[in-house]
């Protein structure tokens, strides 16, 4: 088997994983009243972080460039809208919806060589242009699917991910009450919708300083040149640096 049959085939492979635990990580958070969803995004922040550090380690710890730490806030920002996403159209026509606009975003920035990084060349463009149009009409489609969302939250019968010791106050009969729960059936498509498309937009532009650091680092004459092309090791990072820290802080001021 030549070398580019195996890394076809390992692509294939390293893709079908990905797709199987990104498309179930937010799986159980139907379980749980995740309230505004930033201690959520805390935890699962903190989580990556953790991995990321291990998969470092075992990488030897490769030089640690800060401007990769600007994936990780984007990434961040496009994961805070994941609640109300969920909350207001489901986490299946989200995921649609976030999933196609992620490919999109991802596809056209590496094909034509956005933000500065190395366009990509393919053996039959006509084939590739094609599959993306498919996707851009299939991202569209995916707005027009109605889902079945409960219209009294507090009638769902969840679990809060962390309970709140209250002296001398009068009980909340409706615990993690959250804004999306106000508004009405249109109002809430319209948002989770919309919401979707910014966060797959975001997700999609994740890997981009991540990308253009690795290319400039082939090239002697950038501040990149050397740089690993381990493009995992450069979130090791960015994910507690700047957004942890800020929930964390939130949660102290309420306390």
């Amino acid at each position: 088997m030549s070398n580019n049959e195996t890394d076809l085939t390992t692509g294939f492979i390293s893709s079908s994983v990905a797709i199987l635990l990104f498309g179930s990580n937010y799986v159980p958070l139907k379980k749980y009243n995740t309230g505004d969803g930033m201690f959520l995004q805390w935890v699962l922040c903190a989580a990556i972080w953790s991995v990321a550090l291990v998969t470092n380690l075992i990488l030897r710890c490769p030089k640690f460039w800060p401007f990769a730490m600007v994936g990780g806030c984007i990434w961040a920002t496009g994961n805070i809208a994941v609640v109300p996403i969920i909350k207001t159209i489901g986490l299946g026509l989200g995921l649609l919806i976030w999933g196609s606009f992620n490919a999109l975003i991802g596809w056209a920035s590496s094909r034509f060589g956005w933000f500065g990084m190395d366009a990509e060349e393919v053996s039959k463009p006509l084939l590739n242009y094609f599959g993306a149009g498919l996707s851009v009409v299939s991202a569209f489609i995916f707005l027009f699917i109605k889902s079945e969302i409960p219209n009294n939250m507090c009638s769902v019968d969840t679990t809060p991910l962390m309970a709140e010791h209250v002296i001398n106050k009068t009980q909340d009969p409706c615990p993690g009450y959250f804004w999306v729960d106000k508004l009405s059936t249109v109002q809430s498509r319209i948002v989770g919708c919309s919401l979707a498309v910014i966060s797959g937009i975001l997700y999609g532009s994740t890997f981009v300083p991540i990308i253009y650091i690795k290319d400039h680092g082939k090239r002697n004459d950038s501040i990149y040149a050397g740089a690993s092309q381990y493009g995992e090791t450069k979130k090791s990072f960015y994910f507690i640096k700047k957004f942890n820290i800020c929930f964390l802080l939130k949660y102290i001021k309420r306390m």
